[in-house]
């Protein structure tokens, strides 16, 4: 498989984000755009873990950040640093798993890298609308800035993401870069696991 137009970047993009195929595999599958194996200098497997602090850009980057800053000081707050990392980092594994197991359902996307950290922000979308379904948040509606329940926000964010990813999964050909299917993975795997890491509860 070759890639165009990636620039300096394209080695450090192939070596820690995760390529469905390689997961599949357990081994480097993806060439460079010159030909030559683009091989990781970790476990492949390990790119579950390092795409999460990979981004495609500064608005990619920006976008995640906004969204780990509205959910996410009050998630660590409940439950502590510690608990919030690790509930975090396993959101987003549950999340690259999620977008692995589709392409290998589907035969798409298998040897397109996936970066990013929204599967594990989607995590903790997933754990605060549990948590604090009547906290207000603030949106932009029909041009002007409303406060609604994190429930509904959340769940007609989450709707949105089913719908697209049905799409995909339905023959849609493109997604628009967006792996929805790892955004649905990781809220999911937020709503089951936060009552595990919520300090209230000491399962931990």
């Amino acid at each position: 498989v070759f890639f165009q137009g990636m620039g300096a970047n394209q080695a450090f993009l192939l070596s820690f984000s995760t390529v469905p195929g390689e997961i599949l595999s357990g081994q480097d599958v993806v060439f460079d755009e010159a030909g030559q194996l683009g091989r990781t200098p970790i476990p492949v497997y390990g790119t579950l873990i390092t795409s999460m602090f990979m981004h495609g850009g500064i608005a990619h980057l920006a976008g995640n950040m906004l969204y780990l800053w509205v959910f996410g000081d009050n998630l660590e707050n409940r439950m502590g640093h510690q608990r919030y990392l690790a509930f975090y980092i396993i959101c987003g594994l549950l999340a690259s798993l999620a977008h692995v197991g589709t392409s290998y359902v589907t035969g798409k996307d298998l040897f397109i890298p996936s970066l990013g950290a929204s599967g594990a922000i989607s995590g903790v979308m997933g754990g605060y609308i549990l948590l604090f379904p009547r906290n207000k948040v603030n949106v932009i509606a029909i041009g002007s800035i409303v406060s609604v329940p994190a429930v509904v926000s959340l769940g007609i964010w989450i709707a949105l993401q089913v719908v697209n990813g049905l799409g995909m999964l339905g023959g849609a050909s493109e997604g628009g870069g967006v792996a929805y299917m790892a955004h649905i993975g990781g809220f999911v795997a937020g709503l089951l696991l936060v009552k595990f890491f919520d300090v209230k509860n000491r399962h931990l």
